[in-house]
């Protein structure tokens, strides 16, 4: 125990009080002051306010507030007060062929003969399988709707004749 005590610097007496000792009390460590413990009002409030990304808090305590901290240390703070997130009220299921998501786009424009003409994009998803048709047509009118919602599905219902 002598030559433990003087090759670690502590009394003989404290070897071996550990060594017959079976358990061993925590390492107590002292609470030490954060950078971000003047910010932390501000965080909260920021997400009272509004879902923001710990990376989009960071970068406005950056700008804004002075913050010279690291990100690791408000990702951490950000998701220990953010306020929890309740599940949807209603979820959606739908049956196949039940429903579609129908959208127009703008995809540029397109050279016919001497006249510039803007192309637009329909876009059709079905729901049950996220299936996708896209369809460019020159213009968004019903004469271009109807059309585009019924030649997909009626080529994929029958094989060709």
């Amino acid at each position: 125990m002598n030559q433990i005590g003087a090759e670690l610097g502590i009394d003989p007496e404290t070897v071996a009080k550990y060594a017959k000792a079976t358990t061993f009390p925590r390492r107590r460590t002292a609470k030490r002051p954060s950078k971000l413990d003047l910010f932390k009002p501000a965080i909260t409030r920021w997400l009272e306010r509004h879902a923001y990304t710990a990376t989009q808090i960071y970068q406005r305590l950056c700008a804004e507030e002075g913050y010279t901290g690291g990100f690791s240390i408000v990702k951490t703070y950000v998701r220990a007060v953010r306020p929890v997130r309740h599940p949807a009220y209603l979820t959606l299921a739908f049956a196949p062929g039940e429903a579609a998501q129908v959208d127009w786009g703008c995809a540029g424009t397109i050279t016919l003969g001497n006249t510039r003409r803007r192309l637009s994009c329909f876009v059709m998803v079905l729901c049950h399988s996220r299936m996708a048709y896209v369809e460019f047509t020159c213009g968004e009118a019903t004469e271009h709707f109807l059309p585009a919602t019924t030649t997909p599905w009626s080529s994929l219902a029958a094989p060709p004749a």
